[in-house]
């Protein structure tokens, strides 16, 4: 695929993690990538080399997804990006992934935390999709991640939970409605992954780590590896006719 004919993909919380990797996943598919990051500075440059290194197209943009007031600033970069690198005023593809997880228990989770989840899983999800429609090219595609603790319970997820599963319902409204554009719009529900999420404690809490391989049907918690090659396949042509859809990605957990 040529530079010229190049799908555009943005990414939010690209820098690492979940995100890095759907960034990589996408460029090794022969997508563009533009990736957003909140601090990691240095960690998006690497992300943005690693992508150039792969032949594609990428650029790295600062957004706080908890400030829905700094969006309209954000697509104006966004644009400007658009036509110094791409010579476009759209971008075909959107992946809501930025998002923070916060664990404590029902009874003890305050007012401040479940307003910063609700402002960055949920309401930012909801305001940036909105902010950035005039953007985005009629036959695109959006993915928002979810979770599986949507369907499972856990304790200590609460409020988490609740953000993950008002998501999901807005994909099916996000669908229907933009569905006369020709826009598919899905979900990703990946289940326990092996990255600094919530402070890394799937990767290193080795107790945590055994509990969620024994009631994991394929016996192991998830890597990276595992959710972005799945998103870049969701946003492939080969998929087109998914939509409105949560795809649980946790190798069968809870099954």
């Amino acid at each position: 695929m040529s530079n010229e004919t190049a799908k555009v993909a943005l990414v939010t919380g690209a820098s690492r993690g979940l995100g890095r990797n759907m960034a990589i996943a996408l460029a090794r598919k022969g997508v563009d990538v533009i990736g957003t990051y909140h601090s990691h500075q240095a960690e998006a440059a690497a992300a943005r080399a690693e992508i150039e290194a792969l032949g594609r197209k990428a650029a790295m943009l600062r957004l706080d997804t908890g400030h829905v007031s700094s969006f309209p600033a954000f697509a104006a970069d966004l644009k400007q990006a658009l036509a110094a690198t791409w010579k476009r005023t759209s971008f075909d593809y959107l992946v809501n992934n930025a998002g923070i997880g916060i664990h404590a228990p029902f009874a003890e989770t305050t007012e401040a935390d479940f307003d910063r989840l609700m402002n960055i899983n949920l309401k930012g999800v909801f305001f940036l999709t909105q902010t950035l429609l005039p953007l985005f090219a009629d036959g695109g595609r959006i993915v928002n991640l979810s979770s599986g603790l949507t369907r499972f319970s856990l304790p200590g997820y609460a409020a988490y939970a609740a953000m993950k599963g008002g998501v999901e319902v807005l994909t099916r409204y996000l669908a229907k409605e933009l569905g006369p554009r020709g826009i598919a719009v899905n979900t990703i529900a990946p289940g326990a992954i092996e990255t600094d999420f919530g402070g890394g404690a799937v990767r290193d809490n080795k107790q945590l780590n055994a509990f969620v391989a024994s009631v994991t049907a394929l016996g192991r918690p998830g890597l990276p590896d595992d959710i972005g090659p799945v998103v870049a396949s969701l946003l492939s042509e080969d998929s087109r006719w998914i939509n409105a859809q949560r795809i649980e990605v946790s190798g069968g957990m809870f099954v």
